[in-house]
């Protein structure tokens, strides 16, 4: 069975969630949101690359195809290649085993990564998302995969991905997250292209609580990782 496919409420934008078909994604959700073997950083990194492949997989059906003549040993054979130019976007750092993920299918591919952060205002749970970095070859023409583990308010995909446009207009945009919000589905469907974007989640939660975190989710997604940070 593939991932479920709806395109309701979201401006006609392609919406795959894996998490209304039961998979190996399913067990590896539940590694990561478990409050007590998320401890182990290790396996937490490892949760991600995991389901960072299986998206990788199931994009890759998306993908246009050439045929190759190669030789073997025996003789000749004709096999197929991907035709497409792909540049895997990511943000920094939680996205870093996310991202490995997808590199471990796409090993031919260009790299992006774009350096974004929530600067919280001195009263209140109000943020700023601020983009200070970016490294990226040009993006113009090929296929865009822009990958974070969680999608809570869809700010900051939307900023890395207008951060991205300065070096071109790819040909098609997969959004990738292993957990998203309703809240931010719905924002990337309203600021993303309608005609050229699929939107990829392992999981929607439906609630963000007042300091933005998707609610009952997993938690920080880089301190789990990498380590709680100042």
């Amino acid at each position: 069975m593939e991932p479920e496919i709806s395109t309701a409420g979201t401006n006609g934008i392609e919406v795959i969630n894996f998490a209304e078909t039961p998979s190996l994604v399913s067990r590896y959700m539940l590694e990561l949101r478990d409050i007590n073997i998320q401890k182990d950083p290790l396996r937490f990194r490892t949760n991600l690359d995991r389901i960072g492949e299986i998206m990788a997989y199931e994009i890759s059906k998306r993908l246009n195809y050439r045929d190759s003549e190669i030789e073997t040993p025996l003789g000749k054979c004709v096999c197929q290649e991907i035709n497409d130019t792909v540049v895997l976007a990511t943000i920094l750092r939680a996205g870093l085993p996310f991202h490995h993920g997808f590199l471990n299918y796409y090993d031919h591919a260009e790299n992006a990564f774009v350096s974004a952060y929530r600067r919280y205002k001195e009263k209140g749970d109000s943020f700023d998302v601020l983009v200070e970095y970016l490294a990226s070859p040009s993006i113009e023409g090929k296929t865009l995969i822009l990958v974070d583990p969680m999608l809570a308010t869809g700010s900051s995909m939307e900023l890395a991905y207008k951060a991205l446009l300065s070096k071109g207009n790819p040909a098609h945009i997969h959004v990738a997250s292993v957990i998203a919000s309703r809240q931010s589905v719905e924002y990337v469907c309203r600021h993303f292209p309608t005609d050229k974007t699929t939107l990829w989640i392992g999981a929607i939660d439906e609630e963000v609580n007042a300091h933005s975190y998707i609610v009952p989710g997993l938690g920080d997604a880089g301190d789990l990782a990498y380590g709680v940070k100042e």
